[in-house]
């Protein structure tokens, strides 16, 4: 059994999620956005306190509020770092976006792994596995743990709302063509878990997100 807490973090008010293995206490983090030092001493304390291996980090893309905490949690936890192949264009440009939205920046370490599609990762008993759905950034990508019916959608599907297409080679008709065919065809049942705002399901977003016309 998996369970997830998030974090709001950083000035865009970004969801950092750990999710983690109850048995095993094999962890996760998705899009570490820890900002500042009460923020990555909120998310230490919790780590420590839960007794967790933290395993894995997941960048779902590499816009800076997703990514901002990787130095910290790679560097406290050695965490192995998972990076989308096509954002590290986004990746290496971290301190340029960093300057374009006057926030600071610690460097990240380098990826240990570059996210393909069809790859896994697993958590005690749990797989995950890696959706690309690319239109919000050119690599973005999902996490589905199928069996828990969960998935984290970083910034292309949330509550209500989809991702935004006007940063960096995003692309309208890309994120379309992710949402139709890569979430949308996911069961109603499955709870998302979006890089800002509030969880939802599938089966919500198809009958009530205004952007997928009740589809």
């Amino acid at each position: 059994m998996l369970k997830i807490q998030k974090f709001v973090f950083n000035p865009f008010s970004e969801n950092t999620y750990l999710t983690w293995d109850e048995e095993s206490k094999d962890a996760a983090i998705i899009d570490p956005g820890c900002y500042d030092d009460n923020e990555c001493s909120e998310l230490k304390n919790f780590v420590e306190n839960a007794k967790m291996n933290l395993l894995y980090i997941i960048n779902t893309h590499c816009h800076i509020d997703h990514i901002c905490g990787n130095a910290f949690v790679k560097n406290t936890f050695g965490s192995k770092l998972y990076v989308p192949e096509k954002d590290l264009f986004l990746f290496h440009l971290m301190e340029e976006q960093a300057n374009m939205f006057n926030v600071k920046i610690n460097p990240s370490p380098e990826p240990d792994f570059l996210i393909v599609d069809g790859g896994e990762i697993k958590l005690g008993l749990s797989p995950g596995k890696f959706i690309f759905t690319p239109g919000h950034s050119p690599g973005e990508f999902c996490l589905y743990f199928e069996q828990e019916k969960i998935c984290f959608t970083g910034d292309v599907l949330f509550k209500e709302s989809i991702g935004r297409t006007d940063l960096w080679d995003g692309n309208y008709d890309e994120l379309m063509n992710s949402l139709m065919k890569k979430l949308l065809v996911l069961p109603d049942d499955v709870t998302i878990y979006p890089g800002h705002e509030s969880f939802s399901t599938i089966g919500y977003e198809r009958k009530n997100n205004p952007f997928l016309n009740g589809i």
